[in-house]
C-alpha cells in the first residue's frame, strides 16, 4: 500500500535527507537551473510543497528506504486560471506510485480551485503519464546567447 503526505514546512528540513537523492536526479534535468538545495529551499521559503510517497508494510516504516516518491508542486495564478505546477518529480519503482501520487494532487488541485495540474518535464514524463489525461501543449527549447548559429557575429 502506498500513502502521499504533504510534508509540512516545518519538517522539511529533517526530511531532506531522505529525499536528496530524488531530487538530485530531477535536478539534472534542469540543466544547470537548480541544484537540490535550491529546491529545498524553494519549499521553505514557502513558494512551493513537497509531497512523498510511502510504501507502507507490515514493520515500522523507515523513511530512508520507503520514500519511493517526491514531487514539488506551486500554485501558478494566472489572469485566467489557477494551477497546481507539477514543478520537480522523482522516485523509484518505475513510476508505480504515480497513481495514488496523482489521486491525492487532484484532490488538493480540486479543493485548492485550480483548474488544472500542470508541468514542464523531460519527454519521459509525455510517456509516463499519457494514459493519464495529460496532454502536451507545449515544449520549452533553450538556445544558449552564446552558441554560434543565426544572428550571432563572430567578430
Amino acid at each position: 500500500m502506498m500513502q502521499v503526505y504533504l510534508v509540512p514546512p516545518a519538517l522539511v528540513p529533517d526530511m531532506w535527507p531522505k529525499v536528496f537523492r530524488h531530487f538530485q536526479r530531477a535536478s539534472e534535468y534542469t540543466f544547470g537551473r537548480y541544484e537540490p538545495e535550491d529546491i529545498m529551499e524553494y519549499v521553505l521559503n514557502g513558494h512551493a510543497h513537497l509531497w512523498v510517497v510511502i510504501r507502507e508494510s507490515e514493520s515500522d516504516i523507515n523513511l530512508s528506504e520507503d520514500i519511493i516518491g517526491v514531487t514539488v508542486t506551486r500554485f501558478v495564478d494566472y489572469p485566467r486560471k489557477r494551477c497546481l505546477d507539477m514543478v520537480f518529480l522523482g522516485g523509484d519503482d518505475g513510476f508505480s506510485w504515480k497513481d495514488s501520487m496523482l489521486g491525492t494532487l487532484r484532490n488538493w488541485a480540486k479543493d485548492s480551485e485550480c483548474e488544472v495540474i500542470e508541468s514542464t518535464a523531460r519527454p519521459g514524463f509525455a510517456r509516463a503519464f499519457r494514459n493519464d489525461g495529460y496532454r502536451m501543449l507545449w515544449q520549452v527549447y533553450e538556445l544558449p546567447v552564446d552558441a554560434p548559429g543565426i544572428g550571432v557575429s563572430n567578430g
